[in-house]
């Protein structure tokens, strides 16, 4: 599977100047390509290399293979949208590839072609990040963020096998508690609402101040904050498929894809809902799980916080509150969420265990998911 790698380089002050000499060449090249392709109708990178190669090159001073991905950025560009003209910001990241870049592992450097010659520039990596660099594959993307440069590293790291799996853990997202598993185990969010909550207190405070040092407060109040989510979401991905690697389990998630558009809230519920990171959570399970050899399944998130798993029932009311889950038909308790969870474990079983082949040649799911579903009215 391929994951990148980031690397912060570590350029002198004449290095840095020579890569942002480079940075702003690509991208006017490309502003350049994009012009041509929009006033030719012409998107594809091959009909557009016949247009302008010659051009770009004597225009912006690019090598050989930089024009290559120029004209290669401007095509992918186009394939996403073609409504509009697209343009492209002075300093945005620029691809390189192994013809414009080379890694010297041992002494922690990378060589790559500027305007000013090619520049050996040292970089600094965690273990893993180093671990992952000798299995280099494809390109590397040269970014410039907040004063710092970065590569990002396409790697092709090797997965394990798909394990042979007999149960399912299923996982239940929210806001209160950012995740809840079927075994009981609570990840809480209240940590994470707390620090957004003062982030946010304190972004409206400067914002109405409306100073160049609030405006810098305010970029490094952004940094912090998505820092601290990411890395959350890091440590209960992690704890989640270590927990289904230990005792043989695939991991159920509910589709959530476009729930922010589809549930109605309240303004604050709103806010909280939208600064919810649900695709990097649910990204950090499914890639840390591949790895792993843990196979992941999506289930139908209706009524799974409201469906009895005892007789079946399905009401409204059988979730008196957040906390809360109390059924009106049999009155079955429990916390919410755990109960959530088990739902989603057994609509995971039945999409991922293998049917049951009964004595008499019958096909049916297996005796305890087949209970578990008559349970749940399923």
């Amino acid at each position: 599977m391929k994951l990148t790698a980031q690397i912060k380089l570590q350029p002198t002050n004449e290095q840095a100047t020579a890569l942002t000499r480079t940075l702003r060449a690509a991208n006017a090249a490309c502003d350049f390509i994009s012009a041509v392709a929009w006033n030719t109708h012409t998107f594809g990178k091959f009909a557009l290399q016949k247009l302008c190669y010659q051009d770009v090159r004597a225009q912006f001073g690019l090598s050989a293979q930089m024009t290559v991905r120029a004209l290669a950025k401007v095509g992918d560009a186009y394939k996403l949208d073609k409504k509009a003209q697209r343009t492209f910001r002075p300093l945005a990241s620029i691809a390189y590839d192994d013809r414009i870049l080379s890694f010297n592992l041992n002494e922690l450097s990378v060589s790559l072609w500027t305007l000013d010659r090619r520049q050996t520039i040292p970089f600094v990596c965690g273990e893993r990040q180093r671990a992952m660099l000798a299995t280099r594959q494809g390109e590397s993307d040269l970014l410039f963020h907040r004063g710092m440069w970065y590569l990002l590293v396409t790697c092709e790291v090797q997965e394990l096998p798909p394990q042979d799996v007999d149960d399912v853990l299923g996982i239940d997202l929210g806001v209160t508690n950012i995740a809840t598993d079927s075994d009981g185990t609570i990840y809480s969010g209240r940590t994470v609402k707390g620090v957004r909550y003062r982030h946010r207190r304190l972004r409206n405070k400067l914002q109405k101040k409306g100073t160049l040092s609030a405006k810098r407060r305010l970029r490094t109040l952004s940094g912090q904050e998505a820092r601290f989510a990411k890395d959350v979401n890091h440590v209960i991905s992690k704890q989640i498929v270590s927990a289904a690697e230990h005792t043989q389990r695939a991991i159920a998630l509910e589709d959530l894809k476009g729930i922010r558009t589809r549930i109605r809230a309240s303004r604050q519920q709103r806010t909280i809902l939208h600064s919810w990171s649900f695709f990097q959570l649910r990204s950090f399970l499914s890639y840390k799980a591949q790895r792993a050899g843990i196979p992941v399944v999506s289930v139908d998130p209706r009524n799974t916080s409201r469906t009895c798993p005892a007789c079946g029932h399905i009401a409204k009311a059988n979730r008196p509150n957040q906390s809360r889950f109390t059924c009106v038909q049999c009155g079955c308790a429990g916390h919410a969420d755990t109960i959530a969870a088990g739902n989603i474990r057994v609509l995971g079983r039945a999409a991922v265990i293998q049917p049951y082949v009964s004595d008499g040649g019958a096909t049916s799911p297996a005796p305890e998911t087949s209970r578990r579903l008559e349970a749940c009215g399923l």
